[in-house]
This record gives structure tokens, C-alpha cells and sequence, in this order.
């Protein structure tokens, strides 16, 4: 089995996986309080994320009450929330200002993207992993995205996968093209850096 072969069995054979987690949700509600201790004193007032597809974990909860942790302390910048948006041009992603109830719609792949929000950079980026392995590698859904606006990103946000533990590979080995994430979470804590 070649290489890219490989990769693909084990995105679907963990999509699986996640999907039909017993404990799913006791999974997100740990995951939710480890974001939220992980996130207290950072100085980031944009960050963006992602909704959630396919069993993913929800960081939206946790955000929006960053967000308003940040509204009760009178800071004097406000703090954003940012959702991707595709450029189909460039297969790269833009951060749309998200807040509960701004108005949605689908983008090519059927996600919810927020509708005519403005553009934001996010100097904090939470990226979700289909898995994760050694050195702050991700698996994603191999389409490239993140790794093509990454790439072109200036500055360069600090980069956070998340992930429950049945996403863990050991054995997982970085693509040519792969660039380590800054900092990688689960439902157990910190998994990077270590």
C-alpha cells in the first residue's frame, strides 16, 4: 500500500472511529474545559476556528466564552472570533468575523461559513485533527488548506490542533509539505509540546 493510500485508510478508519465514540460528548465537555484552562492569560484578542464536521470537537463553546471573559474585563481591544471561508481560486482560507446568530450559509463543501462578515487575521488558529502524531504533526482531511494558508500567512498565528485521544498515531510520520503545529490539545491535556 503506498503512501497516500495509507493516509486515506486511516483518515476514514478514525472518522469512523470518532464518529462512533461512546463517550463522545464527555470527550468534548473534557476538551472544553482543558481549551478554556489552556487559553486563560493568552493576550491573542483574534482567533480563528473551525465548525465542526464529521465528529469533530466543538471549540466554539469555549471561544464564545472567551470572548465574553474578555468583554467582562473591559478590554480595551475586543476580542474576535474568526470562521474559515474557501478561496477557490487559491484553495487557501480567509477568517470571517463569527459571533452567535450572525447569519450563515454553505460554502462548496456543504460547512456553514458566516454570510458577509468582514475579514479577520487571526494571530491564534485552532485546527481540528483527524489525528495527530509526534513533533506537533497533524492528519487532516488532505485537501491542503490549512497547510496552503498557513503557508501564506504573514504573520504567522500560532498554530493549536485539536483532537480526542483515539486521534494519537504514534507511528505517523510528516509529509514533505507538513509544518508542525505550535501546540497540540485532547481531552487528557496538553499533548504539545511536551
Amino acid at each position: 500500500m503506498d503512501k497516500l493510500t495509507e493516509r486515506q485508510s486511516k483518515r476514514k478508519a478514525l472518522i469512523e472511529e470518532r464518529l462512533n465514540l461512546p463517550d463522545r460528548l464527555q470527550r468534548a465537555d473534557l476538551l472544553q474545559r482543558v481549551m478554556r484552562i489552556w487559553l486563560f492569560g493568552r493576550t491573542d484578542q483574534v482567533i480563528g476556528a473551525y465548525w465542526p464536521i464529521k465528529g469533530e470537537f466543538d471549540p466554539l463553546p469555549a471561544l464564545h466564552r472567551w470572548k465574553e471573559d474578555g468583554e467582562l474585563l473591559d478590554e480595551p481591544q475586543l476580542r474576535r472570533i474568526g470562521l474559515p471561508v474557501v478561496d477557490k481560486v487559491h484553495k487557501t482560507l480567509t477568517f470571517h468575523a463569527w459571533y452567535p446568530g450572525c447569519p450563515m450559509e454553505e460554502d462548496a463543501y456543504g460547512i456553514p461559513k458566516p454570510k458577509d462578515t468582514e475579514v479577520i487575521v487571526p494571530t491564534l488558529l485552532f485546527l481540528p485533527c483527524v489525528g495527530y502524531g509526534p513533533g506537533g504533526f497533524r492528519l487532516g482531511y488532505g485537501g491542503g488548506f490549512y497547510d496552503r494558508t498557513l503557508a501564506a500567512l504573514r504573520p504567522k498565528p500560532f498554530t493549536v490542533g485539536l483532537g480526542y485521544t483515539n486521534g494519537w498515531l504514534p507511528d505517523m510520520e510528516p509529509e514533505p509539505h507538513d509544518v508542525p503545529l505550535d501546540a497540540l490539545l485532547n481531552d487528557n491535556g496538553v499533548v504539545w509540546p511536551v
